[in-house]
């Protein structure tokens, strides 16, 4: 038998020779008359030379002129012999197996001849497959391959030795396992791809941690991005106690965190990629929590502190906690490290727009993020400017001054409108300049923008529907708002009808249909109390956002329809005091809310209006509510009014008329729900 059939030469390549069995022999020779087309020649002069059987001589053919790069060469040489069969006769017989255990000695010296013979035909038909390959004859290559793991395995049915092995055979034996996934990518055939891509990693091949590491990075990328569900893998394969990732998405996961791991432990080398595909795929699923857990072990210097800042950044900005979010991008555009980053400065922005009390800042990194838009960044511009945009708007809610929150307003709808011309496909930008329009009661501008952003999303966005049916409740189109509530639920999922539920309760009240308005919230208050105890006290932060109408809303509704209807006993089931008369007990309930949401309008109106009714003494403070209550939302009817019943009690005639007048031109253009609760 052959002891491995080396290829030796000079650096420069000027003497190369072939060696087997302790024996050399030039390469030149052979070339010669591989060139003239004596392949049997050459056979016969490796076979003397260097005492081997015919296959290993054909092998060794084979190997030269692949080589050399003569491919169709190579694959005539390789199909002259039966590799297969040389392959049966290198496996172990059972007598031999019985053998080896009573003799180790001879055993050890048997493992040695069959790791040299394997060595040499396993490896020409790897290089067989390597051939068709190149000659495009996939799906021949990718059996081929297939054949060399099948060999390996009927070879060695314990797995390749770790120790001892035959560096040449091991070489082999790791290509193989690395090259037929991706045959069987190349051919289509997705299924075989991922079979194969299992099997590399889920059996004994002894592969290096770095080959082993590219296989895993290649299939977790082939299942992020290759539209195949490739499903769990089969029940044989699964360790008992085990994890067993159920789709495409947490099998990728599991593989990239193994390659982080790695990475972690010193067995790798840093790969960027690995990262980049792991955030997409947390990303995906909404768990950019561990994503956080993953960039914040990353050792100092793999990524600028920056960067990381950034990166961490985003991920908690995603799971909603925005203070540590801001704080990282504070430190990341300190003057000291880059305070232009345009991409930090447009999130921090995008942090601040959602705070009123952070809008100043917002500001501030909105107009540094506009001056940077510059060249390549331009595009970028629109970004800014609704950035720019809602922070003033923002903003504005805090203003103590009359005139600085109209020109905060008129500031912010002119960045909105300018945004619209770098960006004029943005859904949400047509969202953002619909509320706008809705609140400074221009109806007819805000419809059209309500209907965009429908348009726009394919009406899959639950916000959508919403304004559009307050723009049209606001224009007194009670029943066209309906149809677009009616359709709404037609969109939505079960979950996500509360909001529309309640807004189709009170268009049956301004419709004078209070009985069909009470059947609604029933099946609104069943609905609340259903997803209550579906989701429990462990709900995700995307199920708290969505859940916009919680259970004390709703009865409120209901007390606020009874007592209209003067049905108090219903009201008291209800748990309502105001309307039987029992203002301190309600006035309790109010302040408790109010405390728990300083800033929420219908609180400090109600609060306020309680306040007037309990004699001169409480006038001022009820005065300061609700004139809190319209800095936040100047165009609050109920705030001008009972603001106006103040003035008349104080004796401030010529106030009250006009807080009068200013309700009773908001009434021709009011929401049955305020346009503030979907901005």
């Amino acid at each position: 038998m052959a002891d491995s059939g080396e290829y030796e030469g000079d650096d420069d390549g000027s003497v190369r020779e072939l060696c087997a069995n302790g024996a050399c022999m030039k390469a030149a020779e052979v070339e010669a008359k591989l060139d003239e087309g004596n392949i049997q020649e050459a056979e016969s002069s490796l076979r003397e030379g260097l005492s081997l059987n015919f296959e290993e001589a054909r092998a060794l053919l084979g190997r030269l002129e692949y080589q050399r790069g003569n491919v169709e060469g190579a694959l005539r040489v390789f199909d002259g012999i039966d590799l297969h069969a040389a392959i049966q006769r290198l496996q172990p017989s059972f007598s031999e197996k019985s053998a080896s255990k009573k003799c180790r000695s001879r055993s050890d010296s048997h493992v040695s001849v069959s790791q040299h013979a394997a060595s040499l035909v396993l490896e020409a038909i790897y290089l067989k497959a390597k051939s068709l390959q190149k000659l495009g004859r996939l799906t021949e290559a990718a059996n081929e391959c297939k054949s060399v793991l099948d060999a390996v395995e009927r070879i060695f049915q314990q797995g390749i030795p770790d120790a001892q092995v035959d560096n040449r055979l091991q070489e082999t034996v790791s290509r193989a396992v690395e090259l037929l996934p991706e045959l069987w990518k190349q051919v289509g055939c997705d299924h075989d791809a991922v079979a194969a891509y299992r099997r590399a990693l889920l059996s004994q091949w002894n592969l290096d941690n770095e080959c082993c590491a590219r296989i895993q990075k290649r299939f977790a990328v082939f299942l992020l991005h290759s539209g195949v569900e490739a499903g769990p893998p089969s029940l044989g394969s699964q360790v008992e106690g085990s994890y067993v990732p159920k789709n495409n998405l947490e099998e990728a996961i599991l593989l990239l965190l193994i390659l982080m791991k790695k990475y972690h432990l010193g067995k790798i080398k840093w790969d960027p990629a690995v990262m980049e595909h792991l955030t997409y795929a947390l990303s995906l699923c909404s768990q950019t929590s561990i994503l956080a857990k993953q960039l914040e072990e990353i050792m100092p210097g793999v990524f600028l502190r920056s960067d990381r800042w950034n990166a961490l950044a985003l991920c908690y900005s995603a799971i909603g906690q925005n203070d540590a979010a801001l704080n990282l991008l504070r430190k990341s555009l300190h003057k000291h490290e880059r305070p232009n980053d345009l991409m930090a400065l447009l999130l921090a922005a995008k942090i601040c727009s959602e705070d009123c009390h952070l809008a100043a800042e917002g500001i501030q990194y909105a107009r540094t993020a506009l001056s940077n838009a510059q060249g390549k960044d331009e595009h970028l511009k629109g970004v800014g400017l609704r950035m720019l945009g809602l922070c003033l708007g923002r903003h504005a809610k805090v203003s103590s001054s009359d005139y600085e929150r109209s020109r905060l307003q008129s500031e912010a709808l002119k960045s909105l409108d300018g945004a619209i011309t770098f960006e004029n496909n943005n859904a949400d930008l047509f969202f953002d300049l619909g509320v706008r329009y809705a609140e400074q009661r221009n109806l007819s501008t805000a419809l059209r923008y309500a209907k965009q952003y429908i348009d726009a999303t394919g009406g899959s966005v639950l916000k959508g529907w919403k304004l559009l049916a307050l723009v049209l409740s606001a224009q007194q189109r009670f029943s066209e708002a309906e149809v677009v509530t009616d359709a709404a639920l037609d969109e939505t999922t079960k979950w996500e009808q509360g909001p529309i539920l309640r807004l189709k309760a009170k268009l049956k009240i301004a419709q004078a249909l209070p009985m069909d308005a009470i059947e609604t919230y029933r099946y609104l208050l069943a609905l609340v109390q259903a997803q209550r105890k579906s989701f429990g006290p462990l709900r995700s932060l995307s199920q708290i956002e969505d859940d916009k109408v919680n259970e004390f809303q709703v009865w409120h509704g209901l007390a606020n329809l009874y007592s209209g209807l003067s049905h108090w006993k219903d009201v008291a089931i209800c748990v309502m005091h105001e309307g039987c008369g029992q203002t301190h007990e309600a006035l309790r309930a109010y302040i408790n809310a109010l405390l728990i949401e300083p800033s929420y309008v219908p609180c400090k109106v109600l609060v306020g209006s309680l306040f007037s009714k309990l004699g001169p003494k409480a006038l001022p403070v009820a005065r300061s509510l609700l004139s809190d209550a319209l800095r936040i939302e100047p165009t609050n009817r109920k705030a001008w009014y009972y603001l106006g019943l103040v003035h008349k009690d104080d004796g401030r005639i010529a106030d009250a008329a006009d807080c009068f007048q200013a309700a009773s031109m908001l009434e021709e253009s009011d929401p049955i729900e305020s346009f503030s609760s979907i901005a």
